[in-house]
């Protein structure tokens, strides 16, 4: 292919100047300088002679890689990607200073995770979600599901799936202009602008930070929750959703709650969340964490036996991140107790000893059902004791009341006084209320198998 382009680069080049009305001295200048260095995993490294051209690299990428990208495919039929660069950073015998990787995350600081769906483990639990994200990676025009809302608990796989998407975008789809970006970037990025309007007195700032998440084909947002209910962020994030959807852009979405369970998100947010596609990762089985143990061990020099993955997997049921945290734990450990000699079983459960409790049941209390439910709906924990009967927390309560007569040894008196209700026939009817909801409503069904999976993973 390198060889391909080289030979056609005059034509090339010609057709750029005839097709995009380069005039003859711009043509000189910036164009006919350009020389072709290398071709790797169809990555096109095209120098500019900074001492003929000057530090005009921004402008060239800007100005001329999509109508030099289309020009080479209409000459050659081959789509490739452009990466320009000063000679000078170029190694002698025309090879990129630069491999691909360091080329992508150099323009893209989050892909320097090495998060990509060849790095994915598929399972029962996460299957949907990875076909789901694969498919509006492959076609990336909005067309396919839009938006794709995935959520989960943390450390299951949401932001690995929204980066593989992002970096097969980008290494498949050079015309589509992609944009990453957390809640918390999104956030700051509002509040700078906000506060640069004010010092300078008009709104330019805002209009900079519109034209760069409106300006675009895909935008991918990790951890929206963060946003619901911080006024000036969700108005901004909302108008610039509704401006890309309205587009026909895609967007892919990712929180720790479906939209249903957002409370303070407004209602028609809610519905175009839901417009799309909206899909829930769950933990891993014992299968999957061993084959993400198995693909970690790939990854080091040292390597465990199966007894001690086993352990690991057997005892580990929350997250991929606890699952990764307790096999670097156990490297670590070893590395400073036991240098010398082999990793044993016993070295991985003293390793493990403050991280993995086997043999002790975790006991569920009335006020750690009403912490994990507070926190799941986002709520105070005051607010579920006090004595409000607002639908957002008539719901959560009677769904403590629920799980606390599931999972505790409470009597339905002692319940009542750890929510602070009057007397226990409030109970008897919010514990009634949910069993015979939960037959009818597969969404409410699904919110107790969530919460029972974070009372005790």
């Amino acid at each position: 292919m390198e060889n391909k382009i080289k030979d056609k680069w005059s034509e090339i080049i010609e057709y750029l100047k005839d097709a995009y009305e380069v005039n003859g001295v711009l043509f000189r200048t910036w164009i006919a300088p350009l020389e072709v260095v290398s071709y790797n995993n169809n990555t096109l490294v095209i120098s500019i002679d900074e001492q003929k051209q000057g530090d005009i690299l921004n402008l060239i990428d800007k100005k001329y890689k999509m109508p030099l990208q289309i020009a080479i495919e209409v000459i050659t039929g081959e789509q490739v990607s452009i990466c320009f660069q000063y000679k000078s950073e170029v190694k002698s015998g025309g090879v990129s200073s630069y491999n691909k990787e360091e080329i992508l995350a150099e323009k893209y600081p989050f892909l320097n995770n090495g998060h990509s769906f060849d790095t994915f483990v598929v399972s029962g639990s996460n299957n949907i979600a990875y076909a789901a994200a694969l498919a509006v990676a492959e076609n990336p025009n909005g067309q396919i599901y839009n938006p794709l809302f995935l959520y989960s608990g943390p450390g299951l796989g949401k932001t690995h799936l929204i980066h593989s998407i992002a970096r097969y975008i980008i290494e498949n789809h050079p015309d589509f202009s992609v944009t990453y970006t957390t809640s918390e970037d999104f956030m700051n990025a509002v509040v700078e602008a906000i506060r640069t309007n004010k010092e300078k007195g008009n709104t330019a700032a805002t209009a900079n930070l519109r034209k760069k998440y409106r300006n675009i084909d895909v935008l991918l947002i990790d951890d929206i929750q963060f946003i619901i209910g911080k006024d000036s962020t969700q108005i901004e994030f909302f108008n610039t959703f509704e401006a890309l959807y309205q587009s026909g852009k895609q967007l892919v979405i990712t929180s720790d709650k479906p939209p249903s369970q957002m409370e303070q998100l407004d209602m028609r947010y809610r519905s175009r969340f839901n417009s799309g596609m909206t899909i829930d990762i769950q933990p891993p089985d014992f299968e999957t964490s061993m084959a993400i143990l198995r693909n970690k061990q790939e990854q080091s020099d040292i390597k465990l036996d199966d007894n001690i993955l086993d352990y690991i997997a057997t005892n580990i049921k929350s997250n991929i991140r606890d699952l990764e945290g307790a096999y670097n734990k156990i490297l670590l450990y070893a590395k400073f107790n036991n240098p010398n000699g082999n990793i044993t079983l016993p070295t991985a459960e003293n390793a493990l000893k403050d991280f993995i409790s086997p043999n002790e049941k975790l006991i569920i209390t009335a006020d750690y059902i009403l912490e994990i439910v507070a926190d799941h709906f986002s709520l105070d924990k005051e607010a579920l004791l006090s004595q409000k009967k607002t639908r957002n927390l008539t719901l959560p309560r009677q769904i403590c009341m629920y799980l606390c007569s599931e999972l505790t040894n409470l009597t339905q008196t002692e319940i009542a006084a750890k929510l602070k209700r009057n007397n226990h026939t409030t109970v008897i009817h919010g514990v009634n209320k949910i069993k015979e909801d939960i037959i009818v409503d597969k969404e409410l069904e699904n919110t107790i198998r969530i919460l029972k999976k974070k009372l005790n993973p």
